[in-house]
């Protein structure tokens, strides 16, 4: 009796070790099936992005990411190749006379993700929140101008300007603050700043899953009022490191790998070398330079400045820190952005006997015996500040300091973390300084703007110009005026001013790389410097 009583209360444990067993493996079988329809939908991109994409909020800055914002929200008017202002939300608009008045037709087929309607009503309401935090987007040039937002009919808005600022059209197609919530996104005091209820957009993209610091997954908005994304839904893996980044991408977790030193550059050229993968590298989209402080009274004088900028070898030395990624710049903006093409400045060419007659005329001697050139019994010795986050800066100051040596001349090298750059950079403390400008939509006129405002280093760069006072004046004109032709003008005058005086040296053409994996086609780099890349990709089974 005991045996059939045990061997009773085995078949049933048996048998209850065999139902757990199924429903284990049910249960396993559909997560493994769930995660795979994650990671390997045949209609998803993958990349991997260094940061976690933020609150999505379209009106404030750090922590979200620009490329995510602008997935989700949309602008009046968007920024295209070579510096053309196309409609996107508007699908026109009329300027006064005066420059003061800009009146937008907005569409009347696009709704929010959430289904409402986009308006003239929403319009307001998302500039009226803009403009009760004015002091935190005040860096964009027409929002302390505005006077009033107006709402003309349901489908019409106008924006009043104390004064004209030409650039505001195309600073609307920035990618923040200027763009639009829908109604369910804004918190209940209405105040984006504090934060956001949910990310409600127009754009093509929808925030489908989410987990801080890991992931996020957006899918496409199937009831976009434009043209519908090839791609079903793009997965953002965040990927703090760079190495772990390309090892991802080697294993195949990842379809897509773009930006701006989103990897290693030696690391990019040995994976373009195995031609297994697809690569490409954008137009120019910032130019790196070199500002010099003529404040300082060694860099007062112009033929020192000169001397400098003939005495090393930009090309080299481009070629060599960038694999040849970067080309060396000739002009201090890139040539491709709006009013650029036609800079009149001087080309510099290495030249290291130049280099040596310009710091003699100078009064900059070499003694016998020494190393470094002397004036008055002091030495010819500068400071140059690196972000020491930023391996192209610190070689590029390793190069420089190395090939001035040469002509006789010290320079200390100093890495910092970014934050202190910019505090001295803006505080005047500084010798020279590595900077790289804003590129599209931005320049030229963010650019010249810094130039001439208190507080951003340039103006301490600027301030031995023998033409500074009529410069800055031609750069506050610039702004103001309505005519084409005298603006372009004034572009081409201030542009050869800065650079002729050699306070602000450029170095090389920033460019964006992109790596992806066959299967993934008809990538494209957008013009706008901060837009997602994610117009018209697709994936080939």
């Amino acid at each position: 009796m005991p045996n059939q009583i045990n061997k009773k209360r085995i078949s049933l444990m048996s048998a209850i070790i065999l139902i757990l067993a199924i429903t284990l493996l049910g249960c396993s079988s559909e997560t493994k099936e769930s995660t795979e329809s994650t990671s390997k939908n045949s209609n998803m991109i993958t990349f991997a992005w260094p940061r976690d994409v933020g609150a999505l909020n379209p009106h404030v800055y750090n922590p979200n990411q620009l490329f995510a914002q602008s997935m989700v929200y949309e602008p009046l008017v968007s920024y295209q190749d070579g510096g053309e202002l196309k409609p996107h939300l508007a699908e026109s608009w009329k300027i006064s006379e005066d420059g003061t008045e800009y009146v937008f037709n907005l569409r009347q087929d696009v709704k929010f993700s959430d289904g409402t309607s986009f308006n003239a009503e929403i319009v307001k309401k998302n500039f009226d929140t803009i403009l009760t935090n004015i002091d935190l987007h005040s860096w964009l040039g027409f929002i302390p101008k505005i006077a009033q937002t107006e709402v003309i009919d349901e489908h019409t808005f106008k924006l009043t300007l104390k004064e004209p600022y030409y650039p505001t059209i195309q600073e609307l197609a920035v990618v923040r603050p200027v763009r639009f919530l829908g109604e369910a996104g804004f918190p209940e005091s209405g105040d984006t700043s504090e934060g956001i209820a949910q990310p409600v957009g127009t754009g093509p993209w929808v925030l489908d899953e989410y987990k801080v610091d890991e992931y996020a997954i957006f899918k496409r908005n199937e009831n976009y009022w434009g043209e519908l994304p090839n791609v079903e839904k793009i997965h953002v893996k965040v990927i703090p490191d760079a190495e772990t980044r390309v090892l991802a991408f080697e294993k195949g977790d990842l379809d897509l790998i773009y930006g701006e030193g989103v990897i290693n550059l030696d690391a990019f050229k040995q994976l373009q070398s195995t031609e297994n993968y697809e690569t490409s590298v954008s137009e120019p989209v910032a130019t790196r330079q070199l500002v010099m402080n003529t404040n300082k009274e060694q860099l007062s004088d112009l033929r020192v400045r000169q001397a400098l900028h003939y005495g090393f070898d930009k090309e080299a030395m481009v070629e060599g820190v960038t694999s040849g990624l970067e080309e060396k710049a000739d002009y201090i903006l890139p040539t491709n952005f709006p009013y650029t093409s036609n800079v009149d400045a001087t080309t510099v060419d290495y030249n290291v006997e130049k280099a040596k007659q310009l710091l003699d005329e100078a009064g900059w001697k070499l003694p016998e015996g020494k190393d470094i050139r002397e004036k008055d019994g002091k030495p010819l010795e500068f400071e140059l500040m690196y972000d020491s986050a930023e391996s192209i800066q610190k070689l590029m100051a390793e190069t420089l300091q190395s090939e001035w040596a040469g002509l006789g001349v010290k320079l200390n090298i100093v890495g910092v973390e970014l934050t202190t750059q910019v505090e001295r950079f803006k505080a005047n403390e500084f010798d020279m300084n590595f900077f790289s400008n804003y590129g599209a939509p931005y320049d030229p006129h963010t650019y010249v703007n810094i130039v001439a405002t208190d507080g951003f280093g340039f103006k301490e760069a600027i301030s031995s110009y023998p033409n500074k006072e009529e410069l800055l004046n031609q750069i506050a004109e610039v702004k103001q005026t309505t005519d084409e032709n005298e603006r372009q003008q004034l572009y081409t005058t201030i542009l050869g001013s800065l650079q002729e005086q050699g306070a602000i040296v450029p170095i090389s053409y920033i460019k964006k790389i992109a790596i992806h994996q066959k299967n993934v086609s008809d990538f494209t780099f957008p013009a706008n410097r901060d837009e997602h890349p994610f117009t018209g990709i697709s994936v080939n089974e």
